[in-house]
């Protein structure tokens, strides 16, 4: 890549890192205790944590989601050497998303109903379709990645992506048979997710 591309990927790349390390941290920031009048006991503020714990669970899932999309974007700019108008648009449709991912999350710790569930769901199937069609869009003919790379390469870096959209996809339609069961099935992106991108 020339001077120019490299500089502009960098500043993709930074301006990338900071809006994922910013969404993260807004994550943290929706977990409030309830409000209490007078003075708090040991007892009442050890039951007021323990009564929260939707939002634990909320933040780990959804800290854990985030991370998963940021090691991929990571990883396909590895791989990505120059840049154009649509790949900085696709980018900047994937960070809006990011972006917006606190809001469902506190939804989902709020009410954890089947509205709330089929939300977060959808929020997260759009989001992991972005994150896939930046390396779709680089890949394609090479049209911004080394046109040396190993097909085979190019195509484990293909199908991974999907593996998040994918589970939400599904849990959509086990919400309206058991939005609990919807849920379990996310854990399945952490027991398949994690080894891929550890392996890859």
């Amino acid at each position: 890549p020339n001077q120019a591309d490299h500089l502009g990927l960098e500043r993709l790349i930074f301006f990338s890192d900071a809006v994922f390390a910013i969404a993260i941290t807004l994550l943290a920031l929706q977990i409030r205790l309830p409000l209490s009048q007078g003075e708090v006991t040991n007892a009442a503020l050890l039951k007021s944590l323990l009564a929260i714990w939707p939002d634990y669970l909320a933040y780990t899932l959804s800290f854990l989601v985030i991370g998963v999309f940021w090691i991929g974007h990571h990883r396909k700019f590895r791989y990505i050497q120059r840049y154009d108008g649509n790949l900085l648009f696709l980018n900047l449709l994937l960070l809006m998303a990011i972006a917006f991912t606190p809001f469902p999350s506190s939804v989902l710790s709020e009410y954890g109903n089947r509205t709330a569930t089929i939300f977060y769901a959808l929020v997260m199937t759009v989001t992991g379709l972005l994150s896939a069609s930046i390396w779709w869009y680089a890949a394609y003919h090479n049209r911004l990645i080394d046109p040396q790379m190993d097909v085979r390469r190019r195509h484990r870096e293909t199908w991974p992506p999907l593996i998040v959209p994918a589970v939400f996809l599904l849990s959509i339609g086990l919400a309206f048979i058991n939005d609990d069961l919807a849920k379990y099935s996310w854990g399945l992106i952490i027991l398949v997710t994690v080894p891929s991108l550890i392996l890859r």
